[in-house]
C-alpha cells in the first residue's frame, strides 16, 4: 500500500514508525491545495488533518481506497463523494478528550489565580523590592473554584469530562445542550442559554460549529455575563463572535480564553491583538488537542484503522 501523509507538520514531532511499517510511506510536512493531486496521485491511503479533499480532487485519485483523518472532525472531506467512489474515510474519536478538558481547567485556574500577572510581577524583579513577604494586588484578586457556578455549553464527551474535573474542585455545574437533544443523567441541565450566561462564574464552550452554534455568543449574550466572569471557547472559532468580544471586553469586566479562532492561523490584524485588552485574554494556538499522550493515542488509532482496512483486503 502506498501511504501518503499530506500535512505531517500538524502532528508535531510524533513518531510515525508504526505507520511506516504498514506500507510504502511518503511524508510531506505541508501541502498546498494545488499540489494535492501531484503528491497523492499513486496513493492507496491518504493521511490528512486539514488538507481539503473535495469531490473534484477525489475523482483524480484513482488508486485511493482509504482516507485517515488525523483528527476527529471530518469537515475537510467530501464524504458523499468518497462514498460514491467507494473510498473509506476513518477518523479517531475521543483521543483528545482528556487533553482538551485539562486545557480548559488550565485556562480557568490560570485566570482565577491571575497567574500571568503575578508571574510577570516576580520576573520583573518587583517582588525583590517589596517591603513585606507577600504582594496582593487589589486589581488582580484571586478566586477559588470551589462553590463557583460553572456553565458548560455543549455536553459531549469533552463537556462531560470538564464537568467531572470542575466538580472535583467543588464547582456547581450546569450544562446547556446546543442541539437541545443531549440529556445526560446525573447532571443538571439549563434549557435557557441566557440564564446559564447570567448565572455562571465560568462558562466553557465544547460545541461543534454548525447552523445552531455559529455566532452563538455575540454582543447581546456577552452583555449578560457577570462581573469578573470567565468565558472559555474550546469548541470552534465562529461560535463566539470575535469582533463583538473585542469591543465588549474593553468596557465590561470579564475574562476570555480560547484555543480556537474563526480563521487559523490568526490574522495579523486580529482584534485580540489590541494591547488595551491583553490583560483580559488568555490565548493558545489550537494546541489543546495536541498533548503528547493525546497525539500518541491519535497515531495508535490511525495505525489501527489502517491495519483493520488492510486485513479486510
Amino acid at each position: 500500500m502506498n501511504i501518503v501523509i499530506l500535512d505531517a507538520k500538524t502532528l508535531g514531532n510524533s513518531n510515525l514508525d508504526g505507520i511506516a511499517k504498514l506500507g510504502k510511506i511518503s511524508i510531506y510536512q505541508t501541502t498546498n491545495q494545488k499540489d494535492v493531486i501531484k503528491k497523492a496521485k499513486d496513493a492507496d491511503i491518504i493521511l490528512t488533518n486539514k488538507v481539503i479533499l473535495d469531490a473534484n480532487t477525489l475523482k483524480k485519485l484513482p488508486n485511493l481506497k482509504l482516507i485517515c483523518v488525523t483528527a476527529t472532525g471530518m469537515n475537510n472531506i467530501d464524504l458523499e463523494a468518497a462514498k460514491k467512489l467507494k473510498i473509506e474515510v476513518k477518523n479517531v474519536a475521543n483521543y483528545s478528550t482528556q487533553a482538551v478538558a485539562q486545557h480548559t481547567l488550565m485556562f480557568a485556574l490560570n485566570l482565577l489565580g491571575k497567574q500571568n500577572y503575578y508571574d510577570k510581577y516576580v520576573k520583573k524583579g518587583k517582588w525583590a523590592k517589596n517591603d513585606i513577604f507577600t504582594y496582593i494586588c487589589s486589581k488582580n484578586e484571586l478566586y477559588e473554584l470551589e462553590n463557583k457556578n460553572w456553565g458548560i455549553i455543549g455536553f459531549g464527551n469533552i463537556g462531560q469530562k470538564v464537568a467531572q474535573l470542575a466538580q472535583a474542585f467543588g464547582a456547581n455545574v450546569k450544562y446547556y445542550s446546543t442541539s437541545g437533544k443531549n440529556v445526560v443523567k446525573g447532571w443538571e441541565q439549563e434549557e435557557n442559554l441566557q440564564e446559564l450566561l447570567k448565572n455562571s462564574d465560568i462558562i466553557s464552550i465544547h460545541a461543534p460549529l454548525n447552523e445552531k452554534t455559529k455566532n452563538l455568543i455575540t454582543k447581546k449574550e456577552l452583555s449578560l455575563l457577570k462581573k469578573d466572569a470567565i468565558l472559555i471557547n474550546m469548541g470552534r472559532g465562529g461560535i463566539v463572535n470575535e469582533k463583538d468580544l473585542a469591543k465588549v471586553i474593553k468596557k465590561k469586566d470579564f475574562y476570555f480564553a480560547c484555543d480556537v479562532l474563526e480563521v487559523e492561523p490568526m490574522a495579523k490584524n486580529h482584534p485580540f491583538l489590541d494591547k488595551k485588552i491583553q490583560n483580559k485574554l488568555l490565548l493558545t494556538p489550537h494546541i489543546a488537542w495536541a498533548y503528547k499522550e493525546a497525539r500518541k493515542r491519535l497515531l495508535e488509532g490511525i495505525q489501527n484503522n489502517i491495519k483493520t482496512f488492510i486485513d479486510k483486503k
